[in-house]
């Protein structure tokens, strides 16, 4: 089996094991467990919070002690465990800090098996900017596959997703030990100040205006990258109590609906050389922000029915949305560092968006729709008006018992049925990306040098 062959199958797997729930958990949160909104924006943050320092702390270990493959291994096979553990919790805060304690073993996998793969790549005397992207691309269906094995299960309300996602991670442990060793390389000195080893020197770039510009947009950008991974599949989920919707496809397959979204990153990758070259960084990070305009409004004026071409285009841009600022933020970061804080500011652009960016925008999401989204019905008139339906349908009324409650003589309900404000839950993720993107335009001064991105391939 060749080199590139086997790396292709650790990125399959890579993002596998992360597939088969991140789509679908908000099924088991709200459809199985029936907890709340606020806590739920946790979930997604405990990724957040654990990229924000377990990949550096990993990183020193790789660099300084453990083979980079065998350290890879054991994270797995310790997130293995604490997904197998995961579905006997009963409690929402025990579970937000049992996924947390999954996600410290998870977020540093990823660039563990970067590290792995560009390692490798380099003692087979492989090209790793012509050849990692082809390998790479991999995990993104890797992850494709994965949510659509959980939906054509019917995994994706129950704890089957964990247990999915927690045999394919101790596969891919001890796949991991048979790729080539990765033996730790040194790179950080011994006597080196506690600053420079966690790599918080790249934190002097706020000193740059620009620079600092940069980075919050990034958080906020971060805030939205999070949401339709967390509310998506259960935006298209709930379109069940709808008697008019409950059977059609986009209900009963709804992550494979989702999974276009992913289908479209790796074609949108292929654009990226193009569209940086033509428009320079800013304009790019500009598609994106607006991109995801798009994707907050066609969802919410989306249905499985006559509105489902907006749900399918929706998806389709999404690739737009999420490659184009991560790439090209990224690239913008490499083309504006020296090489000395270059690899650290790459980690503080990963750490603004996906670690302080996506934690505030899942906690401060999950608390608005908590507090503003979620609408209280306590007649059936009211709830059947909400589900586009009669109060007599039976659909409705299979629905209403489901929910543990009951229809008195004068139409009340025996306890309050909450249902979530869909529409106006994404145009106001859309309100917030449109003006993100305003502020951008206005504020962040970046001229395009088309010299610069020359030797950008990918």
């Amino acid at each position: 089996m060749s080199i590139k062959l086997r790396l292709i199958i650790m990125s399959f797997l890579q993002f596998f094991v992360w597939g088969a729930w991140l789509l679908t958990i908000a099924n088991y949160w709200f459809g199985t467990k029936h907890w709340d909104n606020t806590q739920f924006g946790l979930v997604f943050g405990t990724m957040g919070f654990a990229s924000i320092f377990m990949p550096t702390i990993t990183g020193i270990i790789a660099d300084r002690w453990i083979n980079a493959e065998k350290l890879y291994a054991i994270m797995h096979i310790l997130y293995a465990a604490v997904l197998f553990y995961l579905p006997t919790v009963n409690d929402p805060t025990t579970f937000i800090y049992v996924m947390f304690v999954a996600m410290c073993f998870y977020m540093p996998t990823i660039s563990l098996s970067n590290s792995v793969s560009y390692t490798v790549l380099k003692q087979s005397n492989g090209d790793v900017i012509k050849d990692f992207p082809p390998i790479r691309v991999w995990g993104t269906i890797g992850f494709i596959v994965a949510m659509w094995i959980t939906n054509l299960t019917d995994s994706k309300a129950t704890a089957n997703q964990f247990y999915i996602a927690g045999i394919v991670a101790i596969g891919l442990a001890l796949y991991a030990l048979t790729l080539p060793k990765c033996p730790p390389q040194n790179k950080t000195k011994e006597n080196a100040p506690l600053a420079e080893t966690l790599g918080l020197g790249a934190f002097k770039l706020f000193a740059d205006y620009k620079m600092a510009l940069f980075f919050i947009f990034a958080m906020f950008l971060g805030g939205a990258l999070q949401l339709t991974n967390a509310y998506g599949d259960l935006f298209l989920s709930e379109f069940e109590h709808f008697p008019k919707y409950a059977t059609s496809f986009v209900v009963e397959r709804s992550t494979i609906i989702m999974s276009i979204s992913q289908i479209s990153e790796t074609l949108f990758i292929l654009a990226i050389p193009f569209f940086l070259k033509r428009f320079g960084i800013k304009q790019v990070m500009l598609i994106s922000m607006l991109a995801w305009v798009l994707r907050f409004g066609l969802f919410a004026f989306g249905d499985p029915i006559d509105g489902l071409w907006m749900i399918i285009f929706s998806c389709v841009v999404y690739g737009m949305a999420f490659d184009f600022f991560n790439i090209s933020g990224s690239l913008f970061v490499d083309t504006n560092t020296d090489a000395e804080t270059r690899s650290s500011a790459q980690g503080l652009f990963m750490m603004m968006t996906n670690g302080v960016g996506a934690v505030l925008g899942s906690v401060i999401a999950g608390w608005a729709i908590e507090h503003f989204f979620t609408k209280a019905y306590t007649t059936v008139s009211g709830l059947a008006t909400h589900l586009q339906t009669v109060p007599g349908d039976s659909h409705l009324a299979a629905f209403i018992s489901k929910s543990n409650a009951t229809v008195g003589s004068d139409g009340t309900l025996s306890q309050t049925i909450f249902m979530k404000d869909w529409p106006n839950i994404w145009l106001a993720f859309a309100a917030y990306a449109l003006v993100i993107a305003i502020a951008f335009a206005i504020f962040f001064k970046h001229k395009h040098d088309p010299k610069a991105l020359e030797s950008f391939t990918h």
